[in-house]
């Protein structure tokens, strides 16, 4: 049996996945470290020119100056070298970056959209949000830019250190135990569990702030409605405070060690200065030492910004790696298996069969248990039952949004989980009372439910469905952007936009979830009538709230605590005087209910 590789973690995982178009990757980490070397030749050219100088103080020749003015041009066509090379290795970094997010985040989306509905309702929308566009897309400035200075910061210590101990030794050492002392600073800061702790502490306090920032913006008709504010939505309030907290108190905490390492690196000379001096004394050639001084000197200078470069690159890394370990967590949670050997239907029954579910695994309360009834193909079976009593549920199972726990669920007679995930979602349309419309074209909504449909098919739907009216009404008709520019649908109209959109799939298993709970009076009937024709030969599953509106059906199944406690039909339910005997005369009792007292009584 083959058994699955480990991901890797942290740093390891954020290169694996920069390095994932490796000839590019490559090609910008050698031109970044080719900039690098090549950045170092002004240094060594000021090195000769100050030798040149000592060496004719008392006044140039023609040689000496012929020799200075090639040091120049060294130096220039070096420093400029330096730049096209680096220009190179952007390049190349770019479009590995581009290429590799475009892949990673398609990958990310099409795996989410293979998961299980539970595992969508369980993970925050601000969280797969924040994974999706942020996490992900920080690795593209990860790969474009700090993979490249990253290469360029590991390159600059190796050439100093060559640079170093090439024209003076001793004063190599002096200009080199600085560096260390900075970089064991670094390490210190960035290693440790604080920090490790940090990004994680980081990462959870931007996703809650998220998470706030979403359900706030989405709720803001709410928050108006009780004329609440941003600061008093608890929730969001406290979220801020939380992260500002959290980051003041870690950048006090962090602050002596940047001080020290921002110290150490930017003044090497200080450390170098009295070694100059102590050396001074017995000096055989003061031109070669005034020259190696003054270069040392100089070229001190240097030395702070690749280590400067490299911890903010690592700091930068940890926050990104942590990002990528929740997005890595998305992409390890198992999809819906796919039969080996998938099956196909003939006919379109769809039956439970000894159904038992819990939203949250095994030990969980049950939200279903021991459920079993037949839904006849060409007949409609209701779904009625108290708020939170299991229907939804039922009619989520049928296309395999979650994994059953016992029993089956099966479409003429086959159990779902031997169907292929697309076929078997072909086979089911879903009008759900929760209406979501994309921000795109009224036909391209419509088109969501079969993408191949001509525009005459896209227009019979929504006659079909009583779109046409409003629809013609639009600015642009058809192609109007539903939101945009201020066009805004009514809930019923939203709805029969769903409802058209069902109608052109075609599916041969249509569930309804209260089709028309948002339609008028004067549309309910027209609606209705569009779903008596798209309900011709097909399997159909209602849930209704509404008993009037399935006193027709062939079938109704009572659901209640997550049982089926009766089914039949209506008149035979209402003889039985049991669970729907008393939810009719509850719905009857509900369509008298009256405002007022004894004097003028005022129906609603």
């Amino acid at each position: 049996m083959k058994t699955q590789t480990k991901r890797k973690t942290g740093m390891a995982r954020l290169l694996e996945l920069a390095f994932t178009k490796k000839a590019l990757a490559i090609s910008a980490c050698v031109l970044a470290a080719a900039s690098v070397a090549l950045s170092f030749s002004p240094y060594i050219a000021i090195y000769y020119i100050v030798r040149e100088l000592a060496a004719h103080f008392t006044g140039l020749d023609a040689a000496a100056g012929a020799r200075l003015i090639q040091l120049g041009v060294f130096a220039a066509l070096g420093a400029i070298a330096s730049i096209l090379v680096y220009w190179f290795a952007l390049l190349c970094s770019h479009i590995a970056a581009f290429t590799t997010i475009y892949d990673l985040k398609l990958a990310f989306l099409r795996h989410t959209a293979m998961l299980p509905l539970g595992f969508h309702t369980a993970s925050s929308t601000g969280k797969l949000r924040k994974t999706a566009d942020e996490n992900i897309e920080k690795l593209e400035g990860f790969i474009a830019h700090q993979l490249p200075d990253l290469a360029g910061s590991v390159a600059a210590p190796l050439a100093s250190l060559v640079i170093l101990f090439v024209f003076d030794w001793r004063l190599g050492l002096a200009s080199l135990a600085p560096v260390i002392a900075a970089y064991a600073i670094q390490t210190l800061a960035f290693s440790g569990k604080a920090a490790r702790s940090f990004v994680l502490q980081y990462q959870n306090a931007l996703e809650d702030m998220n998470n706030a920032a979403v359900e706030y913006v989405r709720g803001i008709s709410v928050v108006k409605a009780f004329g609440q504010t941003a600061s008093s939505f608890r929730k969001l309030h406290d979220a801020i405070a939380a992260y500002g907290r959290f980051v003041k108190e870690y950048t006090n905490s962090f602050g002596i060690y940047m001080t020290l390492f921002l110290t150490v690196i930017h003044h090497v000379y200080l450390f170098l200065t009295p070694v100059i001096i102590l050396l001074a004394d017995g000096v055989a050639d003061y031109g070669d030492f005034a020259a190696a001084s003054i270069f040392y000197l100089i070229f001190s200078f240097s030395l702070a910004t690749p280590f400067t470069k490299l911890m903010y690159t690592a700091s930068l890394g940890n926050q990104i790696a942590d990002g990528i370990e929740r997005m890595d967590k998305a992409l390890d949670a198992p999809p819906l298996a796919e039969p080996a050997q998938p099956k196909t239907v003939s006919s379109y029954t769809v039956s439970f069969t000894n159904v038992s579910f819990s939203y949250n695994g095994e030990g969980e309360a049950e939200a279903l248990s021991g459920v079993s009834f037949t839904a006849e193909q060409g007949a409609v079976t209701a779904l009625v039952g108290p708020s939170g009593g299991g229907k939804s549920t039922i009619a989520h199972l049928i296309p395999r949004f979650y994994e059953v726990a016992e029993g089956a669920v099966r479409i003429g007679g086959v159990d779902v989980r031997d169907m292929a995930n697309d076929y078997l979602l072909n086979l089911v349309s879903f009008v759900f009372q929760d209406v979501f419309l994309f921000k795109q074209s009224v036909a391209d909504n419509i088109l969501a439910g079969n993408k191949t449909a001509s525009r005459e098919q896209v227009i019979a739907a929504a006659e079909a469905a009583g779109c046409g009216g409003f629809i013609a009404k639009l600015p642009d008709g058809y192609d109007t952007v539903i939101g945009a520019s201020g066009v805004h649908l009514s809930g019923g109209e939203r709805q029969r936009v769903v409802i058209a959109r069902a109608i052109l799939k075609n599916a041969p298993v249509l569930v309804l979830d209260e089709a028309t709970a948002f339609a008028d009076p004067e549309n309910e009937r027209e609606i209705q009538t569009a779903l008596e024709k798209l309900m011709r030969n097909k399997t159909v599953i209602i849930i209704a709230h509404r008993l009037s509106t399935v006193r027709g059906a062939d079938k109704i199944v009572v659901v209640d605590k997550g049982a089926v406690v009766e089914e039949g039909r209506h008149d035979g339910l209402v003889k039985q005087e049991g669970r729907y005997r008393l939810m009719w005369d509850d719905y009857n009792t509900a369509l008298g209910w009256t405002f007022g007292g004894e004097k003028g009584e005022r129906h609603v």
